[in-house]
C-alpha cells in the first residue's frame, strides 16, 4: 500500500485542519466612533468601542481606554487643538453614540460637556499631562 493513500493518514489530521470557523474563539466586534486627521488625510487619533470599553488611539498606538465616553471624546478633541495651536490644520468626525454618550455623562455630573472638557483640562494642566489648549 502507498503511504499516499487515505487509509495511511493519521486518523484527525485532515479533520483538524478543516475545522471550521465557528469552534474559533469569536472576533471582538470594534465599533469605530471618531477620527482625527490631518489636510492629507492621514489619521492622527480615533476612538473606537471594544468589548463596552471606550479606546483611544493615538499615532498608531492605543493609548487609553476608559468606560468614559466623555473622557476619551474630550482627549480627542483636546489632541485636535493641541494639532492646531502647532499650525497643523485637522480635522474631527465623531459619532452621534459617542457625542450622546459624552454629553449624558457630563449631564450626570451636572456640567455640559463644554464644561467637563474645559474640567478636565484644567486638571490635566495641573497635574502637568499636557500643554494648555484652548478652553
Amino acid at each position: 500500500m502507498s503511504n499516499n493513500t487515505k487509509s495511511g493518514r493519521p486518523a484527525g489530521k485532515k479533520t483538524r485542519a478543516t475545522e471550521p470557523a465557528t469552534t474559533r474563539a469569536p472576533a471582538t466586534a470594534i465599533e469605530p466612533h471618531a477620527e482625527l486627521r490631518d489636510q492629507q488625510g492621514r489619521l492622527l487619533a480615533g476612538i473606537v468601542r471594544r468589548d463596552g470599553e471606550w479606546v483611544l488611539g493615538m499615532d498608531g498606538r492605543i493609548a487609553g481606554s476608559s468606560a468614559s465616553a466623555a473622557h476619551v471624546f474630550a482627549m480627542v478633541r483636546r489632541a485636535g487643538s493641541l494639532h492646531e495651536s502647532q499650525g497643523t490644520p485637522v480635522r474631527l468626525t465623531w459619532s452621534d453614540a459617542l457625542k450622546a454618550a459624552a454629553e449624558a455623562e457630563a449631564t450626570a455630573m451636572g456640567l455640559s460637556f463644554e464644561q467637563f472638557e474645559a474640567q478636565l483640562g484644567r486638571a490635566m494642566e495641573a497635574a502637568g499631562t499636557g500643554a494648555a489648549a484652548a478652553d
